[in-house]
């Protein structure tokens, strides 16, 4: 089996992200949601539209940050539910 990646993504506005994968499956993310559920300083920054538009795909994975700052597995990505 071809590993999970993620091959594109799109900012869908209100810190939502959708994500196409190379299984050819999409979901759509809130980010947003997540982050006010866990506040952390490294997370709140993306809290702020400019910000998190600024996401990367890197590695087939989704990541805000030169550091990676916030990241999720890519297994919860292609369910719908980040934890």
């Amino acid at each position: 089996m071809e590993r999970l990646e993620i091959i594109n993504a799109t900012d869908e506005g209100n810190l939502t992200v959708m994500i196409e994968f190379n299984d050819h499956t999409t979901q759509v993310i809130d980010v947003g949601d997540f982050i006010r559920r866990h506040p952390h300083p490294q997370y709140n920054k993306y809290l702020d539209p400019r910000k998190f538009r600024l996401f990367t795909i890197e590695n087939g994975n989704i990541v805000w940050g030169k550091n990676w700052d916030l990241m999720f597995p890519i297994e919860q990505l292609h369910r719908g539910v980040i934890q």
